[in-house]
């Protein structure tokens, strides 16, 4: 794998509503609950629904200054199991796409 686990923060760090940003190789990458809310101190029984949702895009740009159109996402399960998926899914997604993240000006 190219995106370890140990790369992210624990589960526990997306119920305060923050988001996990990471680049690999010209693949940037962003991870957060959505809805993008502060929840921890919420009972659970007491959230509404919500998912992990892991987005790539070519760099240079950052997550605001990208256009949307270009940028995948997918969603997961708040769970570890989930957060371990969307580790792959990024890691997949690198492999199956490695032209781009290697060449991104080729996307102007």
């Amino acid at each position: 794998m190219a995106i370890e686990l140990s790369t992210f923060f624990n589960l526990m760090h997306y119920e305060y509503g923050e988001a996990f940003f990471g680049s690999y190789k010209g693949m940037r990458y962003r991870l957060a609950r959505e809805p993008l809310e502060n929840v921890k101190f919420v009972p659970v029984d007491q959230r509404g629904p919500a998912s992990l949702l892991a987005t790539v895009w070519p760099e240079p740009y950052s997550y605001a200054q990208t256009d949307k159109a270009l940028m995948t996402s997918e969603e997961f399960e708040v769970s570890q199991e989930g957060l371990e998926q969307a580790v792959a899914w990024f890691n997949q997604q690198y492999e199956e796409r490695i032209a781009l993240w290697s060449n991104p000006e080729q996307i102007v």
